[in-house]
């Protein structure tokens, strides 16, 4: 009796075994089988981290910090002061370069005015030459009529047709018109030798003019140019968004590129996966993602596949692995893959921060 009982539990416990056995067959192959076809249409990682735009702010001038309108994490909009740098200096250099601008505007003003004089006086000695040329050819008339007077009453004193006095009269004459007409040619080369040194005093006044408006230029971008360093005395945010921690306190001196801190910026959220370079084989751009954040289990956030990246993550590492070389074990790469959301509840974007981990499942057709 106790060997029949003893055979019947060694039964029971047999097909007990068998049924949990075949269970876990059963169940191991739906799950492989339910594995198999999701595998088949859709591609996932958990090498994944939100990125956001990251806009740091760099002080652009040097300076004592005289007051910071900002807080850690506090929300700003685009064109908010965010720092105001003690301007004392930078005042002093816009009143510096305003005084240099009117007095080379001044040494211009006068230089032109000098060249407008010689130009005009330019004019006047070409003018005293035309006059002085036009005197010549009245002049050469009046000489080629005395010389032909003087021929004629010389032929009729040795007839004694005319008398002595009026013989006389045609040689004063004709020497008077030789007189007069020498006397201008010398006037002519003197009024010559003014139009030349006056145009060379006009040339040189004119470069003078050009070199002051030059200098006018120069002083002009200077006050510019100081103008520009007075306004990044106050740092303003380039975008909306939220403040890290300030690295900044009031007193502080600034170098010109130091960092203070950085703005996050609002709404503009994207996943990076790095996918194994044997799954992006089927990825496309435009494919459905869906993003699940670690910081918020059971909440799915809906995204596109955006873009591939042209190089694998550690190309540009400062030692990248050489997979061609035999010397070295072959690792398999990671190729990111930028992943925009396209929720239209921005308020579900903004529970997400840049760094935190997501897991992301690629739905391929």
């Amino acid at each position: 009796m106790t060997q029949t009982t003893s055979n019947s539990d060694q039964k029971t416990k047999s097909n007990k075994f068998k049924f949990i056995l075949g269970g876990m067959l059963i169940v191991g192959s739906i799950l492989g089988i339910v594995k198999y076809i999701h595998g088949k249409h859709h591609i996932e990682t958990d090498d994944a981290q939100i990125e956001s735009n990251i806009s740091p702010i760099i002080a652009r001038v040097g300076g004592y910090v005289a007051t910071i309108k900002v807080k850690d994490n506090q929300f700003v909009k685009k064109g908010d002061t965010l720092i105001v740098i003690d301007n004392s200096d930078y005042l002093l250099k816009v009143q510096q370069a305003e005084a240099a601008l009117e007095a080379a505007k001044s040494g211009f003003e006068a230089s032109k005015s000098t060249y407008q004089s010689t130009t005009a006086n330019t004019a006047s000695a070409e003018a005293s030459v035309l006059n002085v040329n036009a005197q010549i050819e009245a002049a050469k008339v009046r000489v080629w009529r005395a010389n032909q007077d003087f021929d004629r009453y010389k032929n009729l004193i040795q007839d004694n047709t005319i008398t002595q006095q009026q013989f006389e009269q045609a040689s004063a004459e004709k020497q008077s018109a030789e007189k007069y007409l020498q006397v201008l040619h010398e006037q002519k080369n003197v009024a010559l030798k003014q139009v030349t040194a006056i145009k060379s005093s006009s040339e040189a006044t004119h470069q003078q003019s050009l070199v002051s408006n030059a200098v006018v230029k120069q002083r002009e971008a200077d006050l510019a140019a100081a103008l520009l360093n007075l306004s990044y005395t106050i740092i303003t945010a380039p975008t909306d968004g939220q403040v890290s921690k300030i690295n900044a306190q009031i007193g502080q001196l600034l170098q010109p590129g130091q960092a203070l801190f950085s703005v996050i910026a609002d709404h503009s959220v994207w996943v990076v996966a790095n996918f194994k370079e044997t799954q992006v084989e089927r990825m496309k751009e435009g494919l459905d993602v869906e993003v699940n954040a670690d910081a918020f289990p059971g909440k799915h956030f809906k995204a596109i596949l955006n873009s591939i990246a042209p190089t694998t993550g550690a190309k540009f590492s400062l030692l990248p692995p050489d997979n061609a070389s035999g010397n070295f074990v072959k690792i398999v790469q990671r190729i990111p893959v930028k992943i925009t959301f396209v929720d239209e509840d921005t308020a579900q974007l903004k529970l997400l921060r840049a760094g935190m981990n997501v897991t992301v499942d690629v739905h391929i057709d």
